[in-house]
């Protein structure tokens, strides 16, 4: 068993698909279906069903699936204590981000690592609080960023940014007048709201619940899983929403937003490591840098 093999086997479980793997891995397809044939035939096991021309993982490739994936991140480990032998001229770091902090934040931050250490590959993925938080956990990712306390076991958060959360509407909207406004007068009207396991989400069900108030009180007129169609659709006139200051603060300047008269909610920003996992200097040297 090789490591490409595994490589291989990840891929094709992650897309149910020989022709998207290979596609991704810029292989040819034949190469990709020879090393799961290889795979399966030198143990004597099935990992996939094949059904119709589509391959589905089967039980035993469940279990397995589990094992590549910690293998492959031991190898990477292993590649990345080799790197650090060698200084900061080349490796890669691994960071996965929140929606608010990798559409806003994060941006200039990267840009300023990239121009002093130029030959570290910079690779992001986004996701939510809760993905972001079990990207560091699995070991999937070296760095995380969050917006809100996320507890995993072996995994730390340290604050390294603070933001605010205000409530935004339309020009035209009712709450649009200035008037004081708190979250009993929330039920008034309808919201947009961002998808459960986001740190936006979260912020908003814990004022909600320092209020005394239940989500079920809401008239809540759609759910997204981004942030900038949400805002797109408050921008067109439905409802309001709870909002990292960060991502509305040009269509506030704009004009086509307006900031409601409740006072904004704290939003610190967290970098997640995982305790026990090996730490990379381009990690330890990333996290020095955004925290200076």
């Amino acid at each position: 068993m090789t490591l490409e093999q595994l490589r291989i086997f990840v891929e094709v479980a992650a897309r149910q698909h020989i022709t998207k793997a290979a596609a991704h891995l810029n292989m040819t397809q034949s190469a990709v279906s020879a090393a799961i044939t290889a795979l399966e035939a030198r143990h004597r096991v099935t990992l996939f069903d094949r059904v119709g021309r589509s391959i589905v993982l089967n039980r035993t490739g469940k279990l397995f699936l589990k094992e590549a994936h910690a293998v492959l991140t031991s190898a990477k480990a292993a590649e990345a204590a080799l790197v650090d032998l060698s200084g900061l001229m080349h490796g890669e770091l691994t960071i996965m981000a929140s929606q608010t902090i990798g559409g806003y934040w994060l941006s200039p931050r990267l840009v300023a690592f990239h121009r002093r250490y130029p030959g570290i590959e910079l690779t992001i993925r986004i996701g939510n609080t809760a993905e972001v938080s079990d990207a560091v956990a699995n070991g999937e990712v070296e760095v995380g960023l969050i917006e809100w306390p996320s507890e995993r076991r072996g995994v730390s958060a340290r604050q390294v940014a603070l933001d605010e959360m205000i409530v935004v509407v339309a020009p035209n909207h009712p709450w649009a007048d200035g008037k004081a406004r708190s979250p009993s007068n929330f039920p008034q009207t309808q919201w947009v709201l961002r998808e459960q396991g986001s740190g936006t989400r979260l912020a908003f069900e814990s004022l909600l619940k320092k209020a005394g108030l239940d989500i079920e009180a809401l008239e809540v007129a759609m759910v997204l899983p981004e942030n900038e169609p949400l805002v797109g659709v408050v921008e067109a006139g439905i409802g309001a929403t709870l909002m990292s200051r960060s991502v509305v603060a040009m269509r506030l300047r704009n004009g086509f937003l307006t900031e409601v008269n409740v006072p904004a909610q704290p939003r610190p920003f967290f970098l997640l490591r995982h305790e026990e996992r090996y730490r990379s200097k381009a990690a330890d040297t990333f996290d020095a840098m955004i925290s200076s």
